[in-house]
């Protein structure tokens, strides 16, 4: 059977093929709500919907009732959708296995699992393997965020530069879903004609400074650029709401990270790193580039300790309580001496 992911889902889907069964499941939602959607948007037309559209909820029905509803034809259409959301609740789906052997090839069955997985030894789940389309997503990894930002954008018309994309990040966070609703929002509340995003629109629009952020930060540090990184310091922590020390410690130990493993990268160009780190693109990797020129490997463990300290310290790991502000100082200072 053919591994499936979101996009080889979304392409066939966009072609207008549509299988007898989908069974989305795993840690990140975001996927699973986005194909759901698609399907109850367009699998059926406006006036077919009324009659061949059914949509259950796993607390509320049994894995009976889904078949039940499955083995129906479709009335005055080519064929019928029947949705299963919070799938995870419903209580046995083994007699399901009994469905998979023989689908009803009229109808579109989704079900849409969250926050976790079908266990892999049961026969349901071999079945489903065997004949239906499977997504099984994992939680979504830091770097892959400034592509799927970007994409987001693309999806919209719009574009971005390398800062805006990363303030944006910074200002979300991992939330896949929060991330496209701010896109949507930022995009009705752009200009009209307007299709470039700048870090000013961003500050604008989605209330992060343009100057005095993560991302800034990150590239003070890189290129040792000590007063402009304590500039923003010192901002962050007049504004501690706003610039969390937690997230800024996060970001800084991800970057260190995966400094430390281009180290060992048997080729050092953009391409080279970007494949040893299993980046989809070059996207963001000449910062690792620069921070090898700037930091020796065995400096890079030693911040990665330091950071690790300065995160048990802002959790008062050390006993008496030292504002954010003096935390990121002395880290700051350990890292580019």
């Amino acid at each position: 059977m053919a591994k499936y992911t979101y996009d080889s889902i979304m392409q066939e889907l966009r072609s207008g093929i549509y299988r007898p069964v989908y069974y989305l499941m795993g840690e990140e939602g975001y996927f699973t709500d986005k194909i759901t959607g698609y399907i109850l948007d367009n699998a059926l037309s406006e006036t077919e919907r009324d009659f061949n559209q059914t949509v259950l909820y796993g607390l509320e029905t049994n894995i009976e009732t889904v078949i039940n509803t499955a083995k129906r034809f479709p009335m005055m259409s080519e064929r019928q959708v029947v949705v299963v959301k919070e799938a995870q609740a419903l209580k046995n789906i083994d007699p399901l296995v009994f469905y998979l052997q023989n689908p009803q090839q009229s109808t579109v069955l989704v079900f849409a699992h969250k926050n976790g997985s079908l266990d892999k030894r049961k026969k349901v789940t071999t079945e489903l393997d065997r004949c239906g389309v499977v997504l099984e997503t994992k939680k979504f990894k830091e770097d892959a965020l400034p592509s799927f930002i970007s994409g987001c954008l693309r999806e919209k018309g719009l574009s971005a530069d390398t800062k805006s994309v990363l303030m944006l990040r910074e200002s979300i966070g991992a939330d896949l879903s929060r991330i496209a609703g701010e896109i949507d929002k930022l995009a009705i509340a752009l200009p009209q004609g307007v299709k470039a995003v700048t870090p000013e629109l961003v500050e604008e629009h989605i209330g992060i400074s343009k100057e005095y952020n993560n991302f800034e930060l990150q590239n003070a540090i890189i290129n040792k650029d000590v007063y402009k990184a304590n500039k923003i310091i010192n901002y962050f922590a007049q504004n501690p709401k706003k610039n969390p020390i937690q997230m800024t410690l996060a970001l800084l130990f991800s970057f260190f990270s995966n400094l430390m493993m281009c180290y060992y990268a048997p080729e050092k160009s953009e391409r080279g790193i970007a494949a040893f780190l299993g980046l989809k693109s070059t996207w963001g990797v000449s910062g690792y580039i620069a921070a090898m020129r700037n930091y020796r490997a065995v400096h890079v463990m030693e911040v990665l300790h330091m950071i690790r300290l300065a995160d048990a310290q802002s959790k008062g790991a050390e006993g008496a309580q030292v504002p954010d502000g003096e935390i990121m100082r002395e880290l700051l200072y350990r890292i580019m001496h």
